[in-house]
């Protein structure tokens, strides 16, 4: 089996009322850790690249003219993928904005870092790549991870922390833990940002707990009230 590794450029957010696709990239992965193909390709998005995101991943209307339609590249991923064969992608919530979720099982690269790699200072692509020092692994080529916030580069980054993922547990439980809400250590917004979640006062977890936050902050608030015997 294979894990296909996906990244997408686009001209706006999940929430945005004008968004859609301008590149895709990909990297497959054999459940072994090896790599396979990989590439990238342009996407017409038909409509004019935003300055504010062209400013992210430098990519033009000129560039993206004559290109594949979105529907044209999203039907494009599933070649060569059959039954078996995984998606994944760092924060599979944004690509399957734009992709959907499809038939086949995901690995939330960003979630399970989150499960493995707690000690991390940030979760982001690059910073994983530079925390866990991907860059030294074998076959790692810094040429293939350039320029970041292109899609084919971001994919190859991605595809060095799966492999790293893959040393601590399978596809399937990858899978799973995507789904698996995260025990998050530290505070990420607010007042007590950076602060431990077991080192906030109780009335603040209190609060915390009837708010409608991420489902991982509202998983580690409940964890930590259940705790103090709450």
């Amino acid at each position: 089996m294979k894990i296909r590794v996906i990244d997408l450029e686009t001209t706006g957010l999940p929430e945005d009322e004008v968004k859609a696709i301008c590149e895709i990239g990909w990297t497959d992965v054999a459940e072994t850790g090896q790599l396979l193909n990989h590439g990238s390709f342009l996407v017409n998005p038909g409509h004019p690249i935003p300055p504010q995101t062209r400013a992210i991943h430098h990519i033009s209307d000129a560039d993206v003219a004559g290109a594949v339609s979105p529907t044209q590249g999203t039907m494009s991923l599933m070649n060569g993928m059959i039954p078996g064969d995984m998606f994944a992608a760092h924060n599979i919530a944004f690509e399957q904005a734009f992709v959907g979720g499809g038939e086949l099982p995901w690995i939330c690269t960003l979630k399970c870092a989150l499960h493995l790699f707690p000690d991390a200072p940030s979760h982001s692509n690059q910073s994983l790549r530079y925390w866990l020092g991907v860059d030294n692994d074998d076959g790692f080529n810094p040429d293939l991870s350039m320029p970041p916030h292109r899609a084919g580069p971001d994919t190859y980054v991605t595809a060095f922390i799966l492999r790293r993922l893959l040393m601590i547990a399978p596809p399937h439980e990858l899978a799973r833990l995507t789904l698996a809400p995260v025990l998050l250590k530290k505070m990420s917004f607010g007042k007590h940002r950076g602060t431990a979640f077991a080192d906030l006062p109780t009335d603040y977890l209190r609060w915390m707990s009837g708010q409608r936050f991420d489902a991982d902050v509202m998983h580690t608030v409940r964890h930590h009230l259940k705790e103090r015997g709450l």
